[in-house]
């Protein structure tokens, strides 16, 4: 028996994820069993720290920014909270996503097996 998915919303750039749309300002609409929460919370996760590594780092200004494995990896990380919010959200988040042009729907479909 599957895990029953629940409405929550979304602030990509404070990383809040709130259960009721009056709680704060969000952008992002989803559908998401607890289990797909959890995944997408441990991706935010990550993505701080990542963001905290790449602060400490640009202390040191001699690489440039496609040099240093921190930026790639933030980057990727951001990718990959796309494609899951795409995956998960509703019509409106899904356009909004296409609009902004980062994901190739193809890799998409081929990544939502593994949220």
């Amino acid at each position: 028996m599957g895990e029953q998915k629940q409405s929550y919303y979304v602030n990509i750039q404070s990383h809040d994820i709130l259960r009721d749309p009056f709680e704060g300002e969000w952008g992002v609409k989803i559908e998401a069993t607890e289990s797909q929460l959890a995944v997408l919370e441990r991706l935010f996760d990550q993505n701080d720290e990542t963001d905290w590594e790449s602060f400490f780092r640009a202390q040191f200004p001699f690489l440039e920014y496609h040099h240093q494995p921190q930026n790639m990896e933030y980057d990727q990380q951001m990718l990959l909270i796309y494609t899951m919010l795409f995956y998960l959200g509703d019509e409106k988040a899904r356009a909004h996503i296409r609009e902004m042009g980062i994901l190739n729907e193809d890799i998409v479909n081929h990544q939502k097996d593994r949220f």
